[in-house]
């Protein structure tokens, strides 16, 4: 972080001290007005037609894998490949299983380890609530993950989003078009299948997601707690090796179609131990991490790790945490089915080893209820997207809330690390005025800060050069999940705060876009006005030591890395300092918040 020309800084500052006061006040009263009759006030209750500037619908392609450097695997061939290799292992399977040698190993090892003495049987009632709740949660959290995926369709191992180095797409190749956007690489998802569906929906579909995540983790957490506690941890944990084999004879024994004796109410097969294990002491902390290993705050934070464990890593690992989830369901529902419907219905919801129908009747009318969750969930996003915004502020909020102030300080990245591409988003401005500034190199340019400061301001780019530089190399997160890094050349906006020196009544600091959002009016962002005076926000004129092209904000945009991208706003004509920003547009807090229901709130 280099920071030079205080001497600058203070002239322009007793400069300004020398305008007259009336001129100053003229300043501040014109500051305001221009930029909030030019913002969309209208308040948005409903997801429509119009929703995220009319995009129509883009379904993508089948999933792929890249094979070496430009070949891409179809997953849809697993399929085929997977009925292929199940008959193949069948086959295997029973020509072995007769054989002296296999028999001996199936008879010193029939399939399950010998529980430790006092572990108790069945499934009490705690378990069985707990079971129904990990479901109607899960089916949430998945839907709602494959929207957020939906709206980056591309997965990568290092932080550098660079199309054509993912190793997972369900998007077409990236065209070689400057104008192409994130934004338009977007996909729509069924709205059976995505929580929401519709295309750019992220907004809504992470409120679900960070949200049931809460619930899902205090579920899970009071299931390991009474786990451990009542002693039935043991049916889910190897207490032993034997595991190993035991596991080798149970796939022999499916494979062979002459399947291993169930009997879960006592013991569980190694095979499910595992799984079981895998899945509540592997799979459920792997997703924690890996979530928390996507929010910029704690990446700034954390920055040794986050060098190695990155934003898109940890993206990676949490689709394939995802996919086990996925996975185990369905075999899960499977067998259970195939092994004895009845009974092991009856152990999970009635809480009895019979083949009565009592658990089947049950189980019929609980998944009559998620059916009907499940169908709802969508037309109900649609028509009350701020309710899932309240629901979400109010499950999520307080934790985000503690990310929020963590003040993030330098990274570790040099310009080794710098991106080699770096994705373009946002509506870019198309008034009048800003190209004839642009037409003219912004020598004309003016950036107005107002509002409740002493001393507001009309700066132009020479001005902003003028003043103490400050320059950083640093991550960008989209809300999307792309991410790169950049070097960012400008003013840091606490050198802003001291030049203007807002009065105690500031509280947020609001940025006016020369941009339109999508759907008409300015494009807006307010943030909380003491992570101003972090060292990682800056006003920033450059990038990679050039003046910021248009697409990335020219003449200066925004930079505040413990939040998302959509928050650093680009193409800044005006700043305002306000109490609060209730009044400020649909005042909910930025463009985004008004219009696609994000959350001033985005640092996880």
């Amino acid at each position: 972080m280099v920071d030079s020309g205080d001497a600058a800084a203070a002239a322009e500052q007793e400069t300004l001290a020398r305008t007259p006061k009336e001129q100053r006040s003229q300043q501040l009263r014109e500051v305001s007005p221009s930029f909030r009759e030019a913002l969309d006030s209208r308040r948005h209750d409903r997801v429509g037609a119009d929703w995220a500037g009319g995009l129509p619908a883009q379904y993508g392609v089948a999933p792929r894998v890249r094979v070496g450097r430009t070949k891409w695997f179809n997953l849809l061939w697993l399929v085929p490949i997977g009925v292929a290799v199940m008959i193949l292992g069948i086959s295997i399977a029973r020509g072995i299983v007769d054989l002296p040698v296999v028999r001996d190993f199936l008879q010193t090892y029939p399939g399950a380890s010998a529980l430790p003495e006092g572990t108790p049987e069945g499934f009490p009632v705690w378990m069985q609530w707990q079971h129904w709740l990990n479901i109607f949660f899960m089916f949430f959290m998945i839907r709602s993950g494959l929207s957020i995926l939906a709206d980056h369709p591309r997965l990568y191992w290092t932080r550098h989003s660079t199309p054509g180095r993912e190793w997972f797409r369900m998007q077409r190749p990236v065209p070689d078009d400057p104008t192409y956007t994130a934004k338009g690489d977007s996909l729509t998802l069924p709205d059976g299948v995505g929580l929401p569906g519709r295309r750019h929906s992220i907004g809504l579909a992470r409120w679900w997601h960070l949200s049931i995540d809460v619930l899902w983790l205090v579920n899970g957490i009071v299931f390991v707690v009474l786990l451990f506690v009542t002693g039935h941890w043991a049916r889910i944990v190897p207490t032993s090796w034997d595991v190993i084999p035991n596991a080798i004879s149970t796939a022999i024994q499916y494979l062979s179609l002459d399947w291993p004796t169930e009997n879960g109410w006592v013991n569980y097969n190694a095979l499910q131990l595992l799984a079981y294990f895998i899945t509540v002491f592997v799979a459920a902390p792997l997703a924690l991490l890996t979530g928390l290993g996507m929010s910029p705050a704690l990446s700034t934070r954390f920055r040794r790790i986050s060098r190695v464990f990155n934003i898109q890593f940890a993206r990676s690992l949490h689709f394939l945490v995802l996919c086990w989830y996925v996975m185990f369901v369905l075999v899960h529902v499977a067998l259970v089915f195939a092994t004895g419907a009845l009974r092991n219905l009856n152990h999970m919801y009635a809480g009895n080893d019979t083949n009565s129908w009592t658990g089947f009747w049950i189980f019929l009318a609980t998944s009559a209820v998620l059916a009907v969750v499940w169908v709802a969930a969508t037309p109900v996003t649609y028509r009350y997207p701020r309710a899932i915004r309240r629901m979400g502020l109010a499950l999520i909020g307080p934790v985000q809330r503690l990310f929020e102030h963590v003040d993030s300080k330098p990274g570790e990245y040099t310009e080794d690390d710098i991106s080699p591409y770096f994705w373009s988003n946002g509506r870019v401005p198309d008034s009048d005025e800003y190209k004839r500034l642009e037409e003219g190199g912004f020598r004309d340019y003016r950036l107005r800060v107002g509002g409740l400061v002493e001393n507001p301001v009309s700066l132009s780019v020479d001005d902003l050069r003028a003043m103490a530089h400050h320059d950083q190399i640093t991550q960008h997160f989209c809300i999307q999940g792309w991410s790169g890094v950049a070097k960012w050349g400008g003013v840091s906006m606490s050198s802003v705060l001291d030049l203007v020196r807002p009065t105690p009544e500031a509280k947020w600091v609001v940025f006016y876009s020369f941009a339109e959002g999508a759907e008409g009016g300015l494009y807006y962002d307010a943030q909380d006005i003491d992570q101003m005076r972090y060292h990682l926000t800056m006003l920033a004129y450059d990038m990679n030591d050039e003046p910021l092209t248009f697409s990335h904000g020219a003449p200066l945009r925004l930079r505040n890395e413990a939040q998302l991208g959509f928050k650093m706003v680009k193409w800044i004509q005006g700043i305002e300092f306000v109490e609060r920003f209730e009044d400020v547009g649909g005042g909910l807090g930025g463009y985004n918040n008004d219009h696609e229901f994000f959350g001033y709130r985005q640092s996880i």
